[in-house]
Order: C-alpha cells, then structure tokens, then sequence
C-alpha cells in the first residue's frame, strides 16, 4: 500500500517526526485550504466549510498529501495539549503520514502485538482464576476484541513510539472492556477509567460539552503518560500498574510497612485490597489469551494491521446526527468513535477534530462540501442571573417542558447565574460558541427557595436501585434519576454516592393540627386525671396500647 497523507490522521507518525525510509517519493503536495470567517456576509455554514473540507476530499481521493493553512486557535490549543497522532488543520509541523512502516502484508495486528509483549510474566492461582473466567464466556470475549478493534491499532502505535510494553494496549480490557462510555461506581469514566480529579490533573478538560476522560485520543495520551511517570517512581511495572489502580500514595505506603517489617516490597508481596490484588493476574490472563487463544477454547476476532480511523478537522459548530449522516454512518458507530461529545452538538472551539473509520473519511469531507444550509440547530446559552426554568424557557423562547428535557433539569431547582443551557439555534444565525464557553461550560443548579436540600446517600453492599430508593424516601422514581444522570431502570453499584433533595420538614402547630382532624378535645381544657387524645392520634395508636389507654382514661374494657 503507498504512503499517504492527509488531514487528518490518528494511527501514524507523531508531526515533525522523520518519514520512514521509502516516503521521498510521496512528498506533499502544498494545497492550501484556509477556513472563511464565521462572520462572512452572504456564506452558509457548509460553503465556509467548503474549501477544507474539499482539500480533504482531494488527499483522500487521489492519494496526494495535502497541508492545510492554519485553523482556529482552538485547533491549535488542543492539538498542543493532545500531541496525538492525528493532523488538524495544519496545526503541525509538516504533513503525517497515514500508514505506518511497511511490516508485511501477511502481519495481522494481534501477531504484532504478540511480538511486543514484555512484562515479566505472573504465574499464580489468581491467574488460573481469570483465564478460567474468560474461558467460559467467549461471547463475552468476541464483543470485546471486537469493540476493541477499533482502538487497539492507534493504542499500540502510541505505546510503541513511547517504548513501552506491548501489554498495556491490552489494559483497556481489564478496566472498560474497551467501552469508551464505561462509568464505575466510583465516577471512573472511559476507556482507561479516569477518576474526575486525576484527569483534571493530565488536562482531560470535562464540562458541559464533553468529557476528555472519554477522548479515544487524549484519554490514550493520558493514559501512557501516568503510567510512564509511575513506572520510572517505582521501577517496576507490576507495581506501576497497581499505582494506577490503587493509587502510587497507596502503593508507597504498603511498601513502607512490608519494608519496616523486613519483607519483600514486589507485587505480589504487598497487602492490598482485593480488585488491585486481581489486576495483574487478569491482565496476565488476558495476555495469555491473546498469545494462546486456542489453549482457552477462544477466536479473536480477525484485526488488520492498519488503522481503523481518521481524524478530519472541524472548523464549524455541526450537529452530531448531521456528522455521522455526512460520513454514511449509524450514529452509533459515530459515537463511538466520538465518545466525548455530552451534546448533540459539536462545538469547534472546544472539539477541534473527530475521528471517522477510515473507509468513511472521504465521503464525509465529499459531503460536507455539497452540504448546502445551516450545520448546527443546537447553540450555547448563558443565563445573566439565576432564574427559574420557566424564566429561562421565556427568554430562549421554549417551553419550560422543552427545556427541561434537553437540559435534564430536575423538578424544583432553579439555573445559577452564569450556567449554559442548551438551546435550539437561530436559523439564521452563523455565530458559532465561542472557545472560552465550549471550554468552560457548566450547569450549576440549586434547590429553589423552600423545595428541599441536597443529600448524599451512600448505597449498601448489595446495591440498590432508583425505585428502590424513590420509595424508601417518598421521592418519585424520575426525579432521583435526572438527579444522578440515569434512567428510571439503573441500579446504582455498593458504594455508590446518590444524591436526593428532601422537602423540608415543617412543625406544625396544635391549632393548625386541630383544624386539619377536626378535634374538639384537641383545644378543649383538659379534665383533671384524665388524658385527652385527638381522633387522628387514636386512629394511629395500635390495638393493644389503645385498650391501654381506654382503661387510663376511665373506660371499661369490652368482653372478647
């Protein structure tokens, strides 16, 4: 296959890095393609897309290279902080090649996985225990290696540029299944099972918009970076992999007891809790898996040594389901090539590039240069104050119902100033989101005045569910899902954080009591020795303790 270059690209030579041997004679070719003004009078959307998207079109189509002039500052921000593979807008320092070094065309991806397998091998009964595991769920298996050939070439590319260990491509097996959109109970998110604070921490930005914990490309980067900075802390790659399960802090800390002790501080002879104790062991399974299917009475599913993906620049806002319908595929084989997007909108400001199979990549570019009208129906908007969702709906012209569900806003909270709200865009509006709002966007609630205050529940061992809990504190079922972002059907995990808002309690007084059971004795004074009980009081006492009371107020008891 000749060497071609692009756009947009994610499994191939880093920008700047030497060509491999043999790419002379495919030097780009200078083609120029500056993205026009959102502002330009009298352009649609799709024609100020036009020229970069018909220089995609063109590299794609004839095989030529194409470097593209600058984008927007976004693209350029982005792609600083993802130093990925993928080419955009010309942010690079040259063009980057689409296909990686000639390895034979007879080389399939899972044998030049194998090749690169270098961690020390792990040969206990916990081991035995995974491969067990595995063993006898092979559909469980094929829908993971089938899922996961879609990340895996681009996730061995940039595990080999670093020199690392073949294996810890195959870690997204053990933590995610390969599913970009796993959550833990924990808020783990993502392919590689970011917690919110460790991402913040390698600059996976997580807002209104989208959330990097789940970008095919960043998280990946991320990902390799942490366990490249916990290998060279501790030195060892067994440990390093518990670090990023467990937490180096944790990892020290078990070290320095077993060394206090006079014991040995390696993996295996460290206390640690049970998941980071199996984490190695299935890893190692899997491992074991890939190099000897047959030995477990498992198929992989067929892998070519190639990249699965493209990334294509974006210079305008454009609606996800008009992407994927550009690029001639399902929305959800969009999505999950795209697992950050939180919208159903894509903000370029923010999102800069997506990522398209690679057979697909010319017929969205081919398209988008035909598409004629408005890209985006979905806009961003700020309130100036804090307002009701009815004072909100008024002054985006929609109905509070409408408003509610698009932006999943509970019953009986208000939207905090300065909170973006999606909203349906102006059809004749071409001002796309601004950078420092696709950036920075949140949705801050709070309980409106009097309606209830915010409590963190803390589910058992042995999990719960949304009606479950619905029930148990007199809420409705809808309500305790659009709280915690889930369905009425979810079951929250043991240990999981729920978050209801109570009514407050009020303490009424005995007048008010007495007006609502209508009791006389209620208000009337009291006979000396006797005690006096409202009818609603009486109806609530239970039979034996209300004989009780009868013969204290001077009454004789019934025969049986």
């Amino acid at each position: 296959m000749g060497t071609l270059v692009v756009l947009g690209l994610t499994a191939c030579a880093t920008p700047g890095a030497p060509a491999p041997q043999g790419s002379e004679q495919n030097a780009a070719l200078p083609v120029t393609a500056a993205a026009a003004s959102s502002s330009a009078p009298g352009r649609s959307d799709s024609s100020n897309a036009l020229a970069a998207a018909s220089a995609a079109a063109a590299a794609i189509a004839d095989g030529s290279a194409a470097s593209l002039a600058p984008g927007a500052a976004a693209a350029a921000t982005h792609n600083q902080k993802v130093e990925s593979s993928a080419y955009v807008a010309g942010q690079g320092e040259g063009p980057v090649l689409l296909d990686p070094p000639v390895m034979g065309d007879d080389t399939d991806l899972w044998q030049r996985l194998r090749d690169g397998l270098a961690l020390p091998d792990l040969d206990n009964a916990l081991v035995r225990k995974w491969e067990a595991y595995y063993s006898r769920r092979p559909d469980y298996v094929q829908r993971m290696t089938e899922r996961g050939g879609r990340y895996l070439f681009h996730i061995l590319e940039e595990v080999e540029k670093r020199g690392m260990p073949a294996d810890l491509a195959l870690l997204p097996f053990i933590e995610s299944a390969f599913n970009p959109q796993a959550v833990s109970h924990a808020r783990a998110s993502g392919m590689w099972q970011f917690m919110p604070a460790t991402g913040r921490d390698f600059e996976l930005r997580q807002n209104l918009f989208r959330d990097d914990r789940r970008d095919v490309l960043a998280s990946t980067q991320a990902a390799l970076d942490y366990l490249q900075s916990l290998h060279k802390q501790f030195g060892d790659w067994h440990l390093a992999l518990a670090a990023y399960n467990w937490g180096q802090g944790n990892v020290q800390r078990a070290m320095r007891r077993n060394a206090a002790a006079g014991l040995p501080t390696d993996y295996e002879s460290l206390r640690m809790p049970a998941e980071t104790r199996n984490y190695v062991p299935k890893l190692q399974a899997v491992k074991n898996i890939v190099l000897r299917p047959d030995d477990f009475g498992l198929a992989l599913a067929p892998l070519k040594n190639h990249p699965f993906f493209l990334s294509l620049p974006i210079v305008r806002d454009i609606d996800v389901a008009l992407a994927a319908r550009l690029a001639g595929i399902k929305l959800e084989e969009f999505q999950a090539l795209n697992p950050q997007l939180n919208k159903p909108v894509i903000l370029a400001a923010g999102t800069p590039q997506i990522l398209l199979p690679y057979d697909n990549a010319h017929l969205f570019a081919e398209a988008l240069a035909e598409h004629r009208g408005p890209l985006a129906s979905w806009t961003a908007w700020v309130a100036p104050r804090t307002l009701t969702p009815a004072a909100a709906a008024e002054l985006v012209g929609l109905s509070e119902a409408r408003l509610r569900e698009i932006n999943r806003i509970p019953p009986r909270m208000n939207v905090r100033a300065g909170s973006t709200l999606l909203v349906p865009r102006a059809a004749h509006s071409t001002q796309d989101v601004t950078q420092h709002i696709a950036n920075t966007a949140m949705l801050a609630l709070a309980p409106q005045q009097g309606q209830g205050r915010r409590v963190v529940l803390r589910v058992g061992q042995r999990g719960d569910s949304v009606s479950a809990i619905a029930k148990r504190h007199r809420l409705r079922a809808v309500d305790v899902a659009l709280w915690n972002k889930v369905s009425t059907q979810a079951r929250f995990k043991a240990g999981a954080r729920v978050v209801v808002y109570k009514a407050p309690v009020r303490q009424a007084t005995a007048r008010q009591r007495a007006a609502k059971t209508g009791s006389v004795r209620a208000a009337a004074p009291k006979a000396k020795g006797k005690t006096t009980v409202s009818a609603t009081a009486k109806a609530k006492v239970k039979p034996a303790a209300a004989a009780k009371l009868r013969i204290a107020q001077g009454e004789t008891p019934k025969a049986r």
